[in-house]
């Protein structure tokens, strides 16, 4: 996207804006709206002609920042849906196993080792869906990451020097010492009414909510895992042990992990007091309904607040989001 205006030499200039830098020409003539502003606005330790070319920088920055959290909530609802299924699978082979010595086989029943044959596919498909949950939660971890990520780039800081006809813009910031800049523009609303400090805290009230299901989901993947499996390998699985390779840096991107292992889950806003966990591969058939619900009814995301968020800020940005 490009915006014109006048160049200190008189000639039209271009700004160009991406997500990690953003330039553009400083314009020595004052912006209309400091001089036309109806009410004080917060003070900024920018000079107006440069706060100006600051707000639009970070006006495209924010769009794009909640366009990517829009983006990986998606990415998170469709994994999810699909891990279930995986779950879903594995608990329907599971059963079946468990109940194949009384089912009635009819006219199947003089077909010779047609319980055991069938068994062994039961148990081939076990296998094969314990694999596909694993990976859907790799990526679940992954979209948590990212979404983490973007959430602390929401802030824009002034690069360079004021006395240069060339200002950069960016979202991390090398040295405040010298720019003067917190990267909020003073507090300033950066479109109608909301600082990027009210951003930064819509998005991490977001974010956490994610966070707290992805460490639910862990101990939903880890019983999971454990249903029918051999005694051997359930009995390798704990809480503290990595699923997959990297997760323990996975998780400490998502700030899912102490110096006493992985967090423990709760519900939101309430305690974490996690007893020694003791894996069965043969639970009853309620619990493992107890399982699916939970996993299906993603207890730490509240589905009408997530949409607040993303309508009070498309509403900010003049944008439709979410």
């Amino acid at each position: 996207m490009y915006s014109s205006f006048s160049a200190p030499n008189g000639n039209p200039a271009r700004s160009n804006c991406s997500n990690s830098s953003m330039e553009t020409l400083v314009s020595e003539s004052p912006s209309p709206s400091t001089t036309t502003a109806s009410k004080p606005q917060p003070f900024s330790p920018l000079p107006s002609s440069v706060l100006r070319l600051w707000r639009q920088a970070a006006q495209r920055n924010l769009r794009n920042r909640w366009t990517q959290l829009a983006s990986y909530k998606d990415q998170w609802s469709s994994i999810s849906s699909a891990a279930r299924s995986h779950a879903t699978a594995l608990v329907n082979s599971h059963l079946s196993i468990r109940y194949m010595p009384s089912v009635k086989l009819g006219v199947l029943s003089d077909m010779p080792n047609i319980r055991e044959r069938a068994c062994f596919k039961l148990h081939k498909q076990q296998e094969l869906q314990r694999r596909k949950l694993l990976q859907s939660y790799k990526e679940m971890v992954g979209v948590v990451s990212n979404m983490v990520n973007v959430s602390r780039l929401m802030k824009c800081f002034f690069k360079g020097s004021n006395c240069s006809s060339l200002l950069q813009f960016s979202c991390y910031s090398e040295d405040q010492s010298d720019s003067g800049d917190g990267g909020d523009g003073g507090g300033i609303p950066v479109f109608a009414f909301l600082p990027i400090s009210s951003h930064d805290k819509l998005a991490e009230e977001l974010v956490q909510m994610f966070i707290l299901e992805l460490c639910l989901k862990r101990l939903l993947v880890l019983e999971l895992m454990s249903v029918g499996n051999d005694p051997s390998q359930v009995n390798q699985l704990s809480w503290s042990a990595q699923l997959y390779n990297d997760e323990f840096k996975d998780l400490r991107d998502c700030n899912l992990f102490s110096e006493d292992g992985p967090v423990p889950p709760r519900l939101k806003d309430g305690k974490s007091d996690m007893v020694a966990l003791k894996f069965d591969n043969q639970p009853s058939p309620e619990v493992l309904q107890v399982y699916l619900t939970t996993w299906l009814a993603e207890l730490n995301i509240d589905t009408f607040r997530v949409n607040e968020i993303f309508a009070v800020v498309g509403e900010e940005m003049h944008v439709s989001i979410g």
